[in-house]
């Protein structure tokens, strides 16, 4: 199909099927490993049974050998066989807010926010987009709205979603007591305008004077937008682009990305009827992970696994984090 002058001239299918066709060659390489060491075991084991000792122990030497090999190669398959998510691919949109707990968890927030834009920034093919950004005191963060585009972007964050608890004595505490706060994640896929479909009757759309640090443009014009969707109660604020329709435009972005999630929490929370998730369904008031300072430890509730790397977790080394639920969710798969 990639050989086909007509899919080149179609720059959206053709995207599609090289994505498919990196997914199919990991599979096709695995397989092909699998079958070769399948091969020279059968042909091993055909030595197995000759005369000469000396070669017999040798044979079965290389049999145990290849046996393990084929054991890590079956494992390895598995996953690949299983029907990925078709919005894996998306670029994901990533809403961070401070939750309870004050300034604290504005400061917290902003944490997450480094985190994520670290790890991000390291991963090879992805970029980050501020899309808005909305500064606590101290030099917290209310909220904050990050676009990761990249490979399987939505697919590797997805799992982010839920609220994250940090323990810690804040700077602000005279008496050294270790104080807990929260912050809210929710990872969503970026909707296409095929997803979702919406009718102008079901937006109120209200414009108002920017609020927080000056500059052009901004504190001096209605340039900021409220954007209602009336059916749903979703309510999206833009006010970073300096013009209205630029905040308009960044605003049905958001938008359209939590319609489309409210559409696949939906269809989430019928599957979960159904069976039980390793992972969650990504419930935004499910506490899924615990940052806790005094004992240098991140701690993921959903799968229990501990890291005792703090530091290095909020600069963005949360590849182990995800690794671990990625497989969680890929034995899960296997299991349904």
């Amino acid at each position: 199909m990639l050989a086909d002058p007509a899919a080149a001239r179609d720059g959206k299918q053709f995207a599609a099927l090289g994505k498919e066709h990196r997914r199919l060659s990991a599979i096709v390489e695995v397989a092909g490993r699998l079958r070769k060491a399948e091969d020279e075991l059968a042909g091993t084991r055909e030595l197995i049974a000759v005369s000469d000792p000396e070669l017999a122990a040798m044979a079965r030497a290389d049999a145990q050998s290849l046996e393990a090999e084929i054991a890590t190669l079956e494992v390895k398959l598995k996953p690949l066989l299983v029907p990925r998510d078709p919005v894996d691919d998306r670029p994901a949109i990533i809403e961070i807010r401070a939750g309870t707990g004050g300034d604290e968890a504005a400061l917290f927030a902003a944490d997450l926010f480094r985190m994520y834009c670290r790890y991000a920034e390291r991963h090879p093919g992805w970029k980050v987009e501020i899309l808005s950004l909305s500064d606590g005191t101290l030099g917290g963060v209310k909220d904050a709205v990050i676009k990761i585009n990249g490979e399987n972007a939505y697919g590797e964050m997805r799992w982010e979603s839920g609220v994250h608890r940090v323990q810690r004595v804040p700077a602000t505490e005279a008496q050294g007591r270790i104080h807990t706060s929260a912050a809210t994640v929710a990872v969503l896929p970026e909707a296409e305008e095929v997803d979702v479909k919406i009718e102008d009757k079901d937006l109120r759309i209200d414009v108002f004077r920017s609020s927080g640090p000056g500059g052009q443009s901004v504190n001096t014009t209605d340039s900021a937008v409220r954007i209602t969707h009336i059916p749903t109660g979703i309510v999206v604020s833009q006010q970073d682009q300096k013009s209205q329709l630029q905040n308009k435009l960044r605003g049905m972005q958001v938008l359209r990305a939590r319609l489309f999630d409210f559409v696949l929490q939906k269809q989430e929370a019928e599957r979960a009827r159904v069976r039980k998730t390793a992972v969650g369904t990504g419930d935004r008031s499910a506490k899924i992970r615990t940052y806790n300072f005094p004992q240098n430890r991140v701690t993921d509730h959903r799968i229990g696994l501990t890291l005792h790397n703090l530091p290095g977790v909020l600069d963005g080394d949360i590849g182990e984090l995800l690794e671990g639920l990625r497989l969680a969710a890929d034995e899960e798969r296997m299991a349904g």
